[in-house]
């Protein structure tokens, strides 16, 4: 039995404190709190069974009936994770191996009530992230009379390591994808349960950012997830040509054992006797890599991008886009100066004899040129591209309507409160103070993750920036245009400028999301088809 930190999942057996508001799930009833807005909040429903001991590395198994009443009046833990960005402010109830909850939060004082569905998932890379942070709660948007859920999943090695063993001992002959299996589990257990919070299981919209929105092309992808959606927004990220794309079974079982020898474990017996910390510690040292999804033939059949290629994803309407600077230029260049020497320089090297074609489409010929076609290419290979890939390939093959966006909005600057702190990568904020900070440009537009608290109407609960006024305007926006996706499949709705449907007659238009909000012809195509048939070479 493997040694872990584990939460008790025993049911409390009270009486209903008065008000309180309850449900009835298949597993037995819950009871949450009502916010001083109204909104009832269920917070760690367990939608699994605790993934701990001889669990470690299995697809999410069912939970077990309670009796009597269970109180879900707190998050759950949140999945054992290394403190890897500076933007991560949890709420939950510790760190655990046990970390298969979700939360939901609902104006519905009724079952019968039929309201749509959002089930949100979080960003972090796979190595970090919770259902728990403010960023993503769902209260504001159960608000615009929507069932707001958050979900927990499995991460790092925890989540994704695949082994010979692991992938002899399943039914299906898979291994490697438990952190995509616990997201579809929850996605099965808002099917079974959300009627109870008055959702209706035929309308729900996946969402999420960066990790989370690659997570969202990866249900639609799948033949286990794609039946239980009904619609899907993503923000920055797609599991498309990315640097995550699942790879083959057995390429992810060498790096299992590997993982596995330099534990000197060679059982796995041994491997789930390791305590949860102590492995934990162990895959974020330098040169275990990442643990990548693998093409196990069972939620991965093929790539995703053969999958959307072919038209064999879920056929839901989409609604994608990414950040204006998702990347600094610091990303293609390092610690040179972003001149026009050094940029051509950065790109010859990156590029070699394909450099000319990427300076036509990437072009400058001034250092304040340099500087913003260097970000944006940054931008574009690390994030951008996989995601309008995705756009891409939905808009020939999935026959719905497809919607994208560029959100601009620059962050206002910190509040005084954060000293001489900046911002740092991935939407990270880094202490001045520290001795080995590396100091970050000032930022140019929209950085990566920015947009989350724009988009589910959570500006206030972030107290790191001085919103103003117009912040509060573009986040109204953006989030209506969210609320009218998720009910209709269709962002537009009155008072908001329209947002056409994206489609390949050339210029397709893009929605510019900032305080002028509107639609605006596609002029980075070019762009994208290049590093397209780069990536094929």
């Amino acid at each position: 039995m493997a040694c872990t930190q584990t939460k008790t999942t025993t049911s409390t057996k009270s009486p209903e404190a008065p008000g309180a508001p309850q449900a009835s799930t298949v597993n037995g009833l819950v009871e949450g709190t009502i916010e001083q807005s109204g909104i009832r909040a269920f917070k760690g429903i367990p939608f699994a069974a605790p993934p701990v001991g001889n669990l470690r590395w299995q697809e999410p198994q069912p939970v077990q009936n309670w009796e009597g009443v269970r109180k879900t009046t707190q998050f759950g833990p949140r999945a054992m994770q290394l403190a890897v960005f500076g933007d991560m402010g949890f709420r939950s109830d510790g760190m655990s191996e046990d970390c298969l909850y979700l939360n939901v939060w609902t104006p519905a004082k009724a079952e019968k009530e039929k309201l749509p569905v959002l089930v949100y998932f979080y960003g972090g890379g796979f190595v970090a992230g919770d259902g728990s942070e403010a960023r993503y709660d769902g209260e504001s948007m159960a608000q615009k009379s929507i069932v707001a859920v958050t979900v927990n999943y499995r991460l790092g090695a925890f989540g994704f390591m695949a082994h010979p063993a692991l992938t002899q001992e399943s039914t299906h002959h898979s291994s490697g994808n438990y952190g995509y299996l616990d997201q579809q589990a929850a996605l099965r257990w808002v099917q079974q349960n959300i009627a109870a919070f008055g959702g209706d299981p035929s309308r729900v919209t996946i969402a999420g950012e960066s990790a989370g929105s690659i997570s969202v092309s990866a249900q639609m992808a799948s033949p286990l997830s794609k039946n239980l959606i009904a619609g899907a927004i993503g923000e920055s990220g797609a599991l498309v040509n990315s640097s995550l794309d699942p790879i083959p079974l057995a390429e992810a079982e060498e790096n299992g054992v590997k993982f596995a020898q330099s534990l000197g474990a060679t059982t796995l017996e041994a491997l789930r006797a390791i305590p949860a910390q102590q492995l934990l510690e162990a895959s974020g040292k330098p040169g275990n890599g990442r643990f990548l999804p693998t093409i196990d033939g069972y939620f991965f059949p093929k790539t995703p991008a053969a999958i959307f290629a072919a038209g064999e994803q879920a056929k839901v309407p989409l609604l994608a886009g990414w950040n204006s600077e998702e990347m600094t230029y610091m990303f293609l260049m390092g610690q040179e100066k972003p001149t026009v020497e050094n940029y051509r320089k950065a790109v010859q090297k990156l590029y070699g004899e394909n450099a000319a074609e990427v300076l036509k489409v990437y072009p400058a010929t001034t250092d304040e040129e340099a500087l913003q076609a260097a970000t944006d290419l940054a931008g574009d290979r690390f994030i951008a591209y996989s995601t309008w890939k995705w756009l891409d390939l939905h808009s020939q093959t999935g026959g719905q309507p497809v919607y994208r966006y560029l959100f601009s909005r620059p962050r206002p600057p910190m509040t005084a409160e954060m000293g001489n702190a900046s911002a740092g990568l991935a939407g990270g904020v880094v202490k001045e103070s520290k001795p080995d900070a590396v100091k970050m440009p000032q930022a140019r537009g929209a950085v990566h993750s920015a947009e989350i608290e724009y988009a589910m109407g959570n500006l206030a609960s972030n107290k790191v920036y001085a919103w103003t006024p117009d912040d509060y305007k573009v986040s109204e926006v953006m989030q209506n245009y969210f609320a009218n996706f998720i009910k209709t499949g269709d962002p537009n709705g009155n008072g908001l400028p329209v947002w056409p449907k994206f489609s390949q007659a050339a210029p397709g238009q893009v929605m510019h999301i900032d305080v002028q909000t509107g639609a605006k012809p596609d002029q980075t195509r070019a762009r994208y088809l290049l590093l397209d048939a780069l990536y094929k070479k």
